[in-house]
């Protein structure tokens, strides 16, 4: 399934629940910097572009296209590997929490880093084992997610394709985005149907998988044994669940500028 498939299949609920996360944005605009002119790639409704600068989006999903509220960044239908600009048109190009749909991930941050003097992508660590295990919704519930992540290109080759370095972002619990890791410590959202159609991996997984993770998840909040099993959750206010933001490294280059590929 496509990037545009795939939210052409979830997209319709997308924006009851996908809201923007205030804390996690400070650090993504923090990130851009100075930069005026931003291009979003794989932007769905826009819920964190920069309101004070001048965006443009990219969506190929007609289904999020749909929903970009009045007054949102004018947007492109097209592809993060196939991006339609001239080298070096933007100051800088984001990517949040969609790098993971795309068919070929470097492909795609390298296309951003030709049209953009300054990349900064929010993306989670699938190569890092030690946060699924942390998180108990694929420790005990969902093993089928690691399956999602078989030929995912690891986190450093990531930052390597656009010469970024790595830096955590920690989930609050009270989390206004309702990405896959939000609900971590308000186990019962994940029974609402409304919350889960919100996020890709269901679709990915299948109903089958979903509605079993539902039954037994239901079953030990009721019997108190998801209490008993993660106790320690409610003393936390945020958890590192394998979030990262990558952020220009600029004491090295670790791809050559276009600039230095002609020469």
């Amino acid at each position: 399934m496509s990037s545009a498939q795939l939210y052409d299949t979830i997209g319709a609920a997308y924006t009851a629940t996908r809201c923007t996360e205030p804390r996690i944005a400070a650090r993504i605009w923090a990130a851009l910097g100075d930069a005026w002119t931003v291009l979003n790639v794989g932007a769905g409704t826009g819920s964190y572009e920069p309101p004070d600068r001048d965006v443009t989006a990219v969506e190929p999903s007609a289904v999020m296209r749909a929903q970009r509220p009045a007054g949102a960044a004018p947007c492109v239908a097209a592809v993060a590997e196939s991006l339609p600009f001239e080298d070096q048109s933007f100051d800088a190009a984001m990517a949040v929490s969609t790098v993971h749909h795309w068919p070929d991930p470097i492909a795609g941050l390298r296309e951003m880093q030709r049209v953009a003097r300054r990349v900064v992508v929010l993306t989670f660590d699938a190569s890092d084992t030690e946060w699924r295990h942390r998180f108990w919704l694929t420790r005990d519930y969902l093993p089928e997610f690691v399956d999602l992540l078989v030929g995912w290109p690891s986190l450093p080759e990531l930052a390597r394709a656009i010469g970024a370095r790595i830096e955590p972002v920690p989930i609050p619990w009270d989390c206004a985005d309702g990405l896959f890791e939000a609900y971590w410590r308000r186990p019962e959202a994940y029974l609402d149907d409304h919350v889960r159609r919100g996020i890709s991996v269901w679709a990915r997984v299948g109903p089958e998988t979903e509605q079993r993770v539902v039954r037994s998840l239901r079953d030990d909040l009721a019997s108190g044994r998801w209490a008993e099993r993660n106790h320690d959750l409610l003393a936390l206010d945020v958890a590192d669940l394998g979030l990262r933001l990558l952020v220009p490294d600029h004491s090295r280059r670790l791809v050559p500028s276009h600039d230095e590929l002609l020469r």
